[in-house]
Parts: C-alpha cells; structure tokens; sequence
C-alpha cells in the first residue's frame, strides 16, 4: 500500500514514517498543500491523509481540488477541529473520514483499514437499485429521485444512502451504522453519523421524512409507497 501524507508538522510526520515502516506502508510525504498536490499528481497513491491546516493550500482546498478532477480516491483528514460545523465541512469537500488531533498511530491505522476494505470490496453482481421513491446506480453512483437526478452527496452521503435503500425499515445503532458504512467499531464518532443524517435529510428528504430517528437507538430508513 502506498499513502501520501500532507503534513506540515514534522514530528506528526516522523511518526507516521515510523510506524508505516513497520506496517510495511510506503509512505510519501508532503510539508505543504502545494508540494502534495503535486505529489499526488505525479504518483499513484492508495490512500491520502491530508492535515486540515496546511501553508500553500489547506487540506479541505486540497480534498476539494481532487475530488472535482474526479479521482475517487480515500481521503482521510487529520484536524484539530472537532466541531460539527467543521466536520460538514470536511465531508461535504469529499473526505471519507477524519481523525481528530491528538490521535494514536493505532487509531490511524483502524481508520485506514476500514477506508481501504470499503474501496475493495467486490461489487455484488446487480449495481442497481430500485425502490418506491429512488433508482440508484451503484457502479456510476448516479441517483434518481422521483425521476429527478440527485448529484450534490458526498461519497459517503452516498454510501450511507445505499445502505439505507438496502436496508428499509430496519433500526440501526449509530454504533452499527459506523461499522457497517465506515467500516470501523465505534471509537465515541457517533457524530459522524447524526452530521451525515442531517445532511441527507436537508438534500433529499424533502416533506416525506425518510430518515426516522428512533429516540434511544438509532435510525431508520422508511418510504411511503407511491
């Protein structure tokens, strides 16, 4: 596995080094928004960590640049922030996941292992889906609402989506929906999952209330037939 690093604190990045040496990680290493895009565009990476403040250009500018060329590649941000508004901020450029400063190389390395098994996983044999209010396509993750064309979710707003669709009615912890949408146990992120709901019902809930939250446990997805 390759992964490229954008990291202008030089211990932060030793560390990483480090540790990826004895993962068996080849790790390539950037000090500035700059010099990892530049990297990122001359070299074929696996995964990428992107700090959040960067000289040059800042991670979220970074994340946002790649993900408008198009490359669907797992985007991890390392932040200081912890704030929801700054969490929407990170995944609605495109970022699959973030880890929050401090942080252990352990975590790190959980939070990677997730990203990249969900980006291998062999696609099951129908990419299509349908229901009473939506097509989707999972292979070229194009969505119809009511016959209306949905492009402004984020991968994972999507992927969250699609699990929903897959799995009507049913009531799932945010613990469970970290695991099976995120890939990883929970680690006390169950923001993540409430930040993701929210915005999904501001992007397509519209009036029919999809998305029900069952006080106590979790969510639940729900449609009313046509």
């Amino acid at each position: 596995m390759k992964i490229l690093v954008v990291e202008d604190n030089p211990s932060v990045s030793s560390m990483l080094e480090l540790f990826f040496s004895k993962e068996g990680i080849q790790g390539e290493f950037a000090a500035d928004g700059l010099e990892g895009y530049q990297k990122y565009k001359e070299g074929s990476h696996d995964l990428l960590i992107l700090d959040w403040m960067l000289p040059g250009m800042d991670g979220i500018a970074l994340c946002r640049k790649i993900r408008e060329e198009g490359n669907a590649v797992p985007i991890i941000m390392l932040t200081a922030k912890d704030s929801e508004s700054d969490q929407v901020i990170g995944f609605e450029m495109g970022a699959d996941d973030y880890v929050t400063k401090p942080f252990s190389p352990l975590t790190l390395m959980a939070r990677i292992k997730a990203v990249t098994r969900r980006t291998q996983k062999a696609e099951p044999i129908s990419n299509l889906i349908k229901t009473a209010h939506f097509t989707v396509n999972k292979e070229t993750r194009d969505i119809l609402k009511d016959g209306q064309e949905v492009d402004s979710l984020t991968p994972k707003e999507f992927d969250l989506l699609v699990f929903f669709l897959q799995h009507p009615k049913q009531v799932f912890s945010r613990e469970q929906l970290l695991e099976q949408v995120w890939g990883y146990q929970f680690y006390g992120d169950e923001r993540t999952v409430d930040v993701h709901i929210k915005r999904l019902r501001k992007k397509i809930d519209g009036g029919d209330k999809l998305f029900h939250t069952v006080w106590g446990v979790g969510y639940k997805f729900e449609e009313h037939a046509i």
